[in-house]
């Protein structure tokens, strides 16, 4: 089943471009022919790349960032993907309050098929990416595994 997935964040340069490039190559070594994007709830970094560490940290891993850039999420994505994955509670309150009327994708928390914590703390106040990343490759694998 061809899936059009949306990761969500606040800002859109540290977990959920990570989340966007983590699952892709991980959905590819799977033989999943999905499509990603990611965006933020807010829009200050709007065109900027993924921040340096975030970049750095997912290189090392052999996960590329340096494509993607940051924008914010719209009411239109609603209709235009089938899930959206909030990286925290106040990503998914954020995002259901943009939600339309008429719905459309299923937006949901990123690690809730995935065993440990619900939100993916943003390293960008915690500095610690590469925890990020251990949480974020965790819920790319309970993702593509339960889909």
């Amino acid at each position: 089943m061809f899936m059009r997935i949306l990761f969500l964040c606040l800002g859109n340069i540290c977990r959920s471009p990570a989340a966007e490039g983590v699952t892709r190559a991980l959905a590819a070594q799977a033989g999943r022919d999905w499509s990603f994007d990611s965006a933020g709830t807010g829009n200050w970094h709007a065109g900027e790349p993924p921040y340096g560490p975030m970049q750095a940290a997912a290189r090392a891993r052999g996960y590329d960032l340096s494509e993607l850039r940051a924008r914010q999420i719209t009411r239109a994505d609603f209709a235009r993907f089938d899930l959206i994955l909030a990286m925290d509670g106040q990503n998914l309150r954020d995002a259901e309050a943009l939600r339309p009327a008429a719905g459309g994708a299923e937006l949901r928390l990123f690690l809730q098929d995935a065993k440990g914590p619900e939100d993916v703390p943003d390293p960008y106040y915690t500095r610690d990416f590469d925890g990020c990343l251990d949480l974020i490759e965790a819920g790319a694998r309970a993702l593509l595994a339960a889909r």
